[in-house]
């Protein structure tokens, strides 16, 4: 079929790499509308996750593991076998790419939660600040001061800037629509079923050890680039090589201690979730107490890490297209 040749020609010089402007539209479209407020998809992943617990659960880490492979692989080949159905049409590959994006980040409505919660807190209004915390992250609002909730606030936008954000785009870049969903189905599972309660303990151990792999290359990106975008890389470079490692976990270390010296503040220190007190160290101890201002910073300087992850991840895509075109 010489004329569907020649137009599949055409297209692929239109569109070298469908990622490039498929997530550069997600992501426009995310800043304009955020993410969906009915039917999202990742909440449709969550139910149909937690139907497969219930079917799966036993206090057992094979049985956990079972359930892992079988809500992220399956996620892995939807999307494999959606960017299959439109391989042949760089328009459709650019659209399904957009859409994917859009469904996996969640970088506006981070920020439009984080000033909201910075807002209640600049007007003195408590209550409404602990009520809208737990939409962005699993501290125990009653227990916390204003101050406290606004550290906990710059140090949520700074781990989803990670995991909602660079490690999407990241496994987009590697791996095209699979890699995008996989990675937020694995992130998903983790916030589900990762954590150490007593029914998830075991079960969720191969969700919690998958995630801190598949995060691993983002945070490492996410940290580098709010070196690169705050205001003190040398802050922010002594901060992450001083104090990261002493965070418990391996990802949130270099993207919350990163931040922290980026934006010249202190993170870290005593923290409930679930009625359970942890005391984790303290990152940039050279840095002063949070205050409320310094929500906006952390939102700004998120914006423009995931501004940069953009550009590395397109600029990534598009010169192993150049190298792959000069070997052919």
């Amino acid at each position: 079929m010489p004329g569907r040749s020649r137009s599949l020609s055409r297209a692929s010089r239109l569109f070298p790499d469908g990622f490039a402007y498929g997530a550069a539209a997600g992501l426009a479209v995310d800043l304009l509308v955020g993410d969906p407020r009915r039917g999202h998809p990742v909440a449709v992943f969550g139910r149909a996750a937690a139907a497969v617990e219930r079917r799966l659960h036993h206090d057992h880490r094979g049985w956990g593991a079972l359930h892992t492979a079988v809500c992220a692989g399956s996620t892995v080949a939807l999307g494999a076998l959606a960017a299959r159905a439109v391989r042949d049409r760089p328009a459709a590959a650019v659209a399904l790419t957009a859409a994917s994006v859009w469904a996996v980040v969640g970088g506006t409505t981070l920020g439009r939660e984080a000033r909201a919660i910075g807002g209640a807190l600049a007007a003195g209004d408590l209550e409404v600040a602990r009520e809208r915390l737990p939409h962005l992250c699993g501290r125990d609002p009653q227990s916390l001061d204003g101050p406290a909730m606004a550290r906990a606030v710059v140090e949520s936008v700074a781990e989803n800037t990670s995991d909602a954000v660079v490690g999407a785009l990241f496994w987009g870049a590697v791996a095209g629509v699979p890699g995008l969903v996989g990675f937020r189905a694995v992130n998903t599972l983790d916030a589900m079923v990762g954590h150490r309660s007593p029914r998830h303990r075991r079960f969720g151990w191969a969700s919690a050890r998958l995630d801190d792999v598949a995060g691993w290359p983002g945070a490492r990106l996410t940290a580098v680039l709010a070196t690169v975008a705050g205001g003190n890389p040398r802050g922010a470079v002594r901060a992450w090589r001083a104090d990261a490692a002493k965070h418990p976990s391996p990802n949130a270390g270099p993207v919350e201690a990163s931040f922290a010296g980026a934006l010249g503040v202190r993170l870290g220190g005593t923290l409930s979730y679930g009625g359970r007190v942890e005391h984790r160290p303290v990152l940039n101890g050279e840095g002063r107490p949070v205050e409320v201002a310094d929500i906006d910073r952390a939102v700004r300087l998120s914006r423009r890490v995931t501004g940069l992850t953009l550009a590395a991840c397109v600029g990534g895509r598009l010169l192993g297209y150049a190298l792959k075109r000069r070997n052919a």
